[in-house]
């Protein structure tokens, strides 16, 4: 609402509204506002919300405060529509993100928002670590966007992610699938490895322009990998194909570059074959068995009838003797029978006896 200063006091201020009639700014709205009421002269035009139609003396009482967060909730819907970028001061951490103030609002910025230079990175997953990463942005600025805004709800949710997102689009454009692309490990976590590459057509640069990709734990090696820190380390360099190009994201392979060692099957394993593998899993499904470097298979729990006596019949690390029961070389599939040792039969316990001498009279 638009109005003319009437008359300023030292604990009020009147204003002209017209056929609305008088409106009086009072106590705390002079108080919060005192650097925009010190700078007033009768018959400047302000705006102002109103709190009240008729006070107790017959006013109309307004609120700067109100009008100033009302029109900075206008700004940040403009901004949202127009998919405008905005400065945003980082005013706390938490486990799932940044508390944010954009124009005198208070915002949030999940952690699942921030762009991939800032995401932090622990390899253990440590909830505290994380927090202490985000911490480092507290009282710092980043250029982020808005994501969705409600002021009934008093919800401002941002992404600095979604800034990069054009970038991201043009990078995407730039490749297919099967490109080989090198670059560095910029973070291993439990699922797999992040990888950072120079954008094609800035590798020579001083500052060239990075983009990322995952290599999930299933695309590092065609073995089975318990954990990709055993395998890849922050700062190695490697040369990865692209399997996947996603809306934002690129999915690399490792063992694509390496013979899939399921296409020589037949040359190593027959089906009804007998052989000697290693236990290197134990879970509720069954038992994971290690053939050789790069085959695995899989003892179901079905041929020991309970984890119990899974558990009792076999343990993790040690070498038993298995009989291949399937092999399915394009689904990678191997399955797997315990070969136990046979029960003397009751036949040979009594050839056994009848060989024992009678004992002398």
């Amino acid at each position: 609402m638009q109005g003319k200063v009437l008359e300023i006091g030292r604990f009020s201020v009147f204003v002209d509204l017209g056929n609305l009639g008088t409106g009086v700014l009072l106590g705390r709205e002079i108080k919060e506002n005192k650097n925009v009421v010190k700078g007033l002269k009768i018959g400047d035009e302000i705006s102002a919300m109103v709190l009240e139609t008729e006070n107790e003396k017959g006013f109309v009482e307004l609120s700067l405060q109100a009008a100033h967060r009302e029109q900075s909730w206008d700004a940040l819907r403009t901004l949202r529509s127009n998919q405008e970028n905005v400065a945003a001061r980082i005013t706390a951490a938490n486990r799932g993100g940044l508390m944010v103030e954009i124009r005198g609002l208070v915002g949030f910025l999940p952690v699942s928002q921030l762009n991939y230079d800032h995401y932090p990175r622990v390899e253990d997953g440590d909830k505290s670590k994380i927090l202490q990463e985000l911490n480092k942005f507290v009282n710092h600025e980043l250029t982020v966007r808005v994501l969705d805004v409600d002021s009934s709800q008093q919800k401002l949710i941002v992404s600095e992610k979604a800034v990069g997102e054009e970038k991201i689009k043009q990078a995407l454009a730039q490749y297919q699938l099967g490109d080989l692309v090198t670059g560095v490990v910029s973070g291993v976590v439990d699922f797999g490895a992040f990888i950072r590459f120079p954008l094609r057509g800035t590798e020579g640069q001083e500052k060239p322009e990075m983009v990322e990709g995952l290599i999930h734990i299933s695309e590092i090696d065609w073995q089975l990998i318990e954990d990709p820190r055993q395998i890849l380390q922050v700062g190695q360099s490697v040369t990865a194909k692209i399997i996947g190009i996603e809306k934002d994201r690129f999915s690399l392979s490792l063992k694509a570059l390496k013979p899939d060692p399921w296409q020589s099957m037949d040359q190593k394993f027959q089906k009804d074959q007998q052989v000697e593998g290693e236990v290197t899993k134990v879970n509720p499904f069954g038992a994971f068995v290690q053939l050789d470097k790069d085959i695995h298979g899989l003892v179901h729990i079905s041929d020991f009838g309970s984890l119990e006596r899974l558990n009792s019949e076999i343990k993790a690390g040690q070498k038993y003797q298995f009989k291949i029961l399937s092999i399915e070389p394009a689904s990678h599939k191997l399955a797997l029978s315990l070969v136990r040792p046979e029960a003397p039969s009751e036949t040979a316990a009594e050839a056994s006896e009848e060989t024992v001498a009678p004992p002398l009279a």
